[in-house]
């Protein structure tokens, strides 16, 4: 949101009287004194703050993922990982300390740094639970008869596995990820009795299709042949059957069924499994809490965000931001991450779980309920609605009800109520006769794609007060709407041939929107008016070409430079994420006790 609007047409220079009559001067920064315009006189330390940030990083991006997937693996480097983390953030702390001891106060009021000792007490917090629920499997090992044996207590007490022979409990503060986190495990088949024992086999092949000899068990998806019934789906609402109906014995919902049930029993009562989805959610959140702390390292470092700018800048960055860690996630969906969920646009192994498309409906939601009031921050009581405010509260008033919309579509509560009127229409005893479609496997909810794309559309031609702004803001607002575009693709190919494996189906239009929503979010993050202006400012803005007066080639020249720009760091961080996935992936591969390899 922006203080001022320039009716007509946008300007192609900048005005610095007009700048000041609706903002302050920018005061000198931490980037000024050490980089820009340094004092030879005075003696400046950058290299502090530049092991601060290096530290800081290592410690976040490499260790702490590090440790996440050693801990969800159970594996006894996960403690060292833990001391490897600590120690960097303690590195990065003196780095820090020391500079701002040798360096004036540049930033009044900032709370980067009291952010940071926050999201490092969370890590503290954690690690703690960790401790205390290895005390209390200590405790209970003490007070049972059991026979001390160091391998069982080594891989029960130490790293907090738990044996497959044994139906306890060591604790509700458990640590371990919740059976959502846990990667599925290639499992035996029933035996004739029903017994849930696993056989000696070292590989199984789970069918997810029908059992039928001229339909040989596979891992690919398939098309799913006339006559035959849908395979099982977490997204499957069981519209037509209820639960008691009979079914047919091959049904592929129940086969999966009997195959799910040659798990280890792990009894755990809610409270327990509630723990363990907060700590396992927690954990994973400490990384976008870094993610935010990058943000306003450089806010706080370059002295942006100041006076009448804040709202303004807060807006792009925290709106700006989550399209940046929504395409990450959706990359990290696409590479295999959550498949055990059924978020890798696959059949879910372990039964119904909360859907991906749930979930991006809620934080839709949860951001316009939330963005529609705060649009008004800043002005006066009294004070009349500006067009963009408008503008912004009804792109918030959208994502409100559309995010609502896209959640009532997930739930199975409201697709049993919308399929009554056909199944009323049915006489009860036909109702076990009728087949859920194909496209049942899966979840085709086009309202987070909509409310992306209609956002970027909006967005992009989006009224500024500068050329160069209107360019940038028509940058992002394509992005967004090509990741609309390849998630509708992604739906279409979907629908045509629904996912008939667990395995991760990797759609390459989710490849490539990712790319799209991180980019524009990026991008998003850029397009702040301090920055715009900082850029026209240093002729960062096409003016020190050739053709200064014609508008189409300064457009090409500045989107060039903006968007390599972001391309790089988005590149980068998929690098990033790809490495943090496999290296998870890896671990849980080396930990079952069953390898399977599917055919390729």
């Amino acid at each position: 949101m922006h203080v001022h609007m320039h009716h007509g047409q946008p300007l192609t220079e900048i005005n610095e009287t007009e700048i000041l009559m609706w903002h302050l001067p920018t005061p000198p920064s931490y980037w000024s004194i050490d980089i820009e315009n340094p004092d030879p006189t005075v003696a400046r330390y950058p290299g502090l703050i530049a092991l601060h940030v290096t530290f800081m990083i290592l410690a976040f991006f490499v260790a702490l993922p590090a440790g996440i997937a050693l801990r969800s693996a159970k594996h006894h480097w996960h403690a060292f990982t833990v001391l490897i983390f600590y120690s960097l953030c303690g590195l990065g702390c003196a780095a820090s300390a020391l500079y701002r001891k040798l360096t004036p106060d540049m930033y009044q009021g900032s709370i980067h740094a009291s952010h940071g000792y926050l999201v490092i007490l969370s890590s503290l917090v954690l690690s703690a639970v960790d401790t205390v629920a290895f005390f209390i499997r200590l405790y209970e090992f003490a007070r049972s008869s059991r026979k001390l044996a160091v391998k069982s207590f080594w891989h029960e007490i130490v790293l907090g596995r738990e044996a497959y022979d044994s139906s306890s409990n060591y604790t509700g503060l458990n640590a371990e990820d919740p059976d959502e986190y846990d990667e599925i495990k290639p499992l035996g088949t029933m035996s004739p009795q029903g017994s849930h024992a696993q056989t000696d086999r070292p590989a199984v092949n789970i069918e997810t299709q029908n059992l039928d000899d001229q339909y040989p068990a596979a891992w690919s998806n398939e098309t799913t042949q006339p006559g035959h019934r849908s395979t099982y789906s977490a997204a499957s609402d069981r519209t037509v059957f209820a639960i008691d109906s009979p079914r047919d014995p091959r049904h592929s919902d129940e086969t999966l069924r009997d195959v799910l049930l040659q798990l280890p029993p792990r009894p755990r009562k809610p409270v327990q499994q509630v723990l363990a989805v907060a700590y396992a959610t927690l954990e994973r959140l400490l990384v976008f809490a870094a993610f935010g702390m990058i943000l306003t390292g450089i806010v706080v470092y370059s002295g942006g965000c100041r006076n009448n700018y804040i709202n303004g800048c807060l807006a792009h960055l925290i709106k700006g931001g989550i399209f940046w860690c929504y395409g990450l996630f959706t990359f990290a969906r696409f590479l295999g991450s959550h498949s055990e969920m059924g978020w890798a646009w696959n059949i879910s192994p372990i039964g119904n779980t909360i859907s991906a498309e749930f979930v991006e409906s809620s934080v839709i939601f949860l951001y316009g309920i939330s963005n529609t009031w705060m649009e008004r921050f800043g002005a006066h009581p009294g004070d009349p609605y500006t067009t963009k405010q408008v503008q912004h509260i009804s792109i918030a008033v959208m994502f409100w009800f559309a995010g609502l919309v896209g959640m009532a579509m997930e739930s199975r509560r409201f697709r049993n109520w919308l399929a009554a009127s056909a199944t009323s229409a049915l006489d009860p005893s036909h109702s076990a006769n009728i087949s859920e479609p194909p496209s049942y496997r899966g979840s085709f909810n086009p309202f987070p794609a909509l409310v992306i794309g209609v956002t970027g559309a909006a967005m992009s031609a989006h009224a500024q007060t500068y050329l160069f702004q209107v360019q940038i803001h028509q940058l992002w607002g394509w992005l967004l709407l090509g990741f609309s575009v390849l998630r509708c693709f992604t739906y279409f190919f979907l629908w045509l041939n629904p996912p008939s494996s667990i395995l991760p189906s990797r759609p390459p239009t989710e490849a490539l929107g990712s790319f799209f929503l991180a980019c524009g979010g990026l991008m998003f993050m850029l397009s702040t008016e301090e920055i715009t202006l900082a850029a026209m400012r240093r002729g960062r803005d096409g003016k020190s070409n050739n053709f200064p007066s014609h508008p189409y080639l300064t457009f090409i020249t500045d989107m060039m430079m903006f968007l390599n720009v972001a391309v790089a760091i988005t590149c980068f961080a998929f690098c990033w994420t790809l490495c943090v996935v496999a290296l998870n992936g890896w671990l849980k591969h080396r930990n079952s006790r069953h390898v399977f390899s599917p055919a390729s």
